[in-house]
Formats: structure tokens, sequence, C-alpha cells
């Protein structure tokens, strides 16, 4: 492929009690990314981390954070994780549908690299007078909110009409990504992929990890 494969663990799929471990497992088996999901109770319906525990996370890393923000009013915060210590932090389009273009104007004033991401209902044509202004693109391949969820196929148009548009930066796919999944995304344009249970939960995440950079290689459309 003709742009940076990235792989990057997500890692609601670790084990928290040793997530400084976790992390370190993480790039010693080749990731690129780490992803860091954070859900607010009701944008999603689950809870996770806030801003100290990615503080903590980036003082244990030593590969860029990929902050996923899964959370209602998102502008509001757009700086305490960039503070915290986020490299890519995208938020969802859903979220800020009201007053997008501000939302945008906010996080990129953050000095981060910015994604938008879209649930599987969503559209991305809402996105495309914006293109230029976003580093990366998330496309959930399963609803927002939970990890170990079927990868929905359906997703990968949404990948082709971006990249239909003449959109070079990245496309990241998450949710129920594995070997097999991440070649069908990387054959639509895909270039970062989200893994979690596939990664975190085998019995070898080096193995694992060599598995889904093998098959992203595979792929027929750079």
């Amino acid at each position: 492929m003709s742009r940076p494969l990235r792989i990057a663990p997500s890692l609601l799929a670790s084990d928290f009690a040793r997530l400084g471990e976790e992390l370190a497992r993480a790039e010693a088996a080749g990731a690129d990314w780490h992803h860091v999901d954070v859900m607010d109770g009701h944008f999603v319906p689950n809870l996770t981390i806030g801003p100290p525990v990615v503080k903590s996370i980036k003082e244990a890393a030593r590969i860029p954070l990929d902050v996923h923000l899964m959370i209602e009013d998102p502008a509001k915060w757009a700086q305490q994780y960039a503070d915290a210590g986020a490299d890519v932090l995208s938020f969802h389009y859903e979220a800020a549908e009201a007053d997008f273009e501000e939302t945008l104007v906010t996080f990129k004033q953050t000095g981060c690299q910015i994604g938008v991401a879209v649930n599987p209902p969503c559209g991305v044509e809402p996105l495309r007078p914006y293109l230029d202004q976003i580093d990366l693109v998330l496309v959930m391949s399963v609803h927002a909110g939970f990890g170990g969820q079927s990868f929905m196929p359906e997703v990968l148009d949404k990948v082709r009409l971006i990249r239909s548009w003449g959109y070079d930066g990245d496309i990241e796919m998450d949710g129920g990504i594995t070997a097999e999944t991440a070649l069908a995304c990387a054959d639509a344009g895909t270039n970062a992929f989200v893994a979690g249970t596939f990664l975190f939960r085998a019995p070898d995440m080096t193995t694992a990890t060599a598995d889904l950079r093998s098959a992203i290689e595979g792929a027929t459309i750079a």
C-alpha cells in the first residue's frame, strides 16, 4: 500500500490491572499506535477512562496515542485530552453534528492530528467539504461502545467512497478486525486498523500482529 500501515491495538481489550505491561507487550509485538477508547456513559452506554489515565498511558508509552473520544460535547474536552498526551485525537460526527465546524476548529487548535469518527448508521457525505482539514477518518465497523462485536462489511462502501473523492489521509477501521476482515478493509482503501480482541486475547500477540500486518500488505488496492 502507498500509505503508511498503522496497527493500533485497542487497550479496551487489555488487562487494565496490568496496563503498563500491556502497553509494553503491544509495542514489543509491533504496534504502531496505542488506540485509547474514551467513553462517557452518555454518548455510548459504556464508561471507560478520563484524562488522568490517558496521561499515565502517555508517560509509559513509546509509540503515539490514538485517542478516540466517544463522548458528548467533545469540543469541551478536546484540549484536556490533548494536554493528557493524545497524538491523534478523534471525535464523533454524530456528537457534534449541530456545531461541527466550530468543533473541528477547536480540535485543530489542539495541535493534534485530528480524526472524525462515524458510527455504522452515519454516512460520510457530511465530511466531504471538510476533508482537507481532517487527518483521519475513523469508520466504525461495529456500534461504538463495546468491544468484541462482529465486523459489519457494509461499512466498506464508506471507505471506497472517501477514497473516490481523492482523500489521501488516514482511514481507520475500528471493530471486529481480524487478519481476514483486515484484508477486505485494506482492499477498500483502509490503512489504519484498530484491533482489540484479535491481538490482546491471542495466544501470542506478536504472531497475531504479524499475521494482521501480512494480511494488510496482501491487499490489492492501495
